[in-house]
């Protein structure tokens, strides 16, 4: 079985050409990079991490150190979450609290000046990859990465739709389906970057400054969501 903590790493030094000190600690990632647009603060998950408690506030408490130790530093997220730890202890002690206090330290982070992009090189599921991921105010991707709200199968369970029917869903609109190129199609992933040029792609995404939510303009643009941006615009102008 391949070595994640070796393959995180190793995808660190294809992101930090020009070096990099990012570490583990259990399934916690994080650390710094030098780019050529300057220094990167790192945080993430590896192993197809379930984040509970203990890993959202570590995450956290890491999120917060970049904001006070490195003001204005731009923050790559590296996903690779399976989603929320399902436990009776995390559930019991709040979870979702958790993981909203994770996505509440980002957006301290953003309102201090510093740029939140987010790269998903493993899996991303679910709440886990809303609290670490889509924050961002990008997110790529990796062309192999998976990326899902909820399996087909269990899909199925739930809705109580015939799988053959959900898969013929799949094929027809983006809004259903899971992978890279469909949440590409939906504008939640905002490119794809390919394995030989993954330095390039962090400078590029470096060099575009954050500004709106360019999720449902995109999504109009790729086919993936339709109504999205106009419905967002009408609400706007009525407002």
């Amino acid at each position: 079985m391949p070595d994640a903590r070796a393959d995180v790493l190793t995808l660190c030094d294809a992101l930090f050409p020009g070096g990099h000190d990012v570490r583990t600690e259990g399934l916690l990632v994080w650390g710094s990079g030098h780019s050529a647009n300057g220094p990167v603060a790192v945080i993430g998950t590896r192993d197809h991490a379930a984040i509970g408690v203990d890993l959202a506030y570590a995450l956290a408490g890491r999120v917060l150190q970049v904001v006070r130790e490195h003001p204005g530093r731009p923050i790559l997220m590296l996903v690779d979450t399976q989603g929320q730890q399902l436990s009776r202890r995390d559930e019991l002690l709040g979870n979702g609290g958790y993981l909203a206090h994770l996505a509440k330290c980002f957006e301290v982070a953003r309102l201090r000046g510093h740029l939140l992009l987010s790269l998903v090189y493993g899996e991303a599921v679910s709440g886990g990859f809303l609290a670490l991921g889509m924050i961002a105010d990008r997110t790529y991707a990796l062309a192999d990465a998976q990326i899902r709200v909820m399996a087909l199968p269990a899909m199925a369970r739930i809705t109580q739709i015939p799988i053959e029917e959900l898969q013929a869903l799949c094929r027809s609109s983006a809004i259903f389906g899971p992978g890279v190129d469909n949440y590409a199609r939906l504008g939640a992933v905002e490119a794809v970057w390919p394995q030989g040029a993954l330095a390039e792609g962090l400078t590029q995404a470096l060099s575009v400054p954050a500004g709106p939510d360019p999720r449902a303009a995109l999504g109009r643009e790729r086919g993936g969501r339709t109504l999205a941006h106009d419905v967002v615009q009408a609400v706007l102008t009525a407002a």
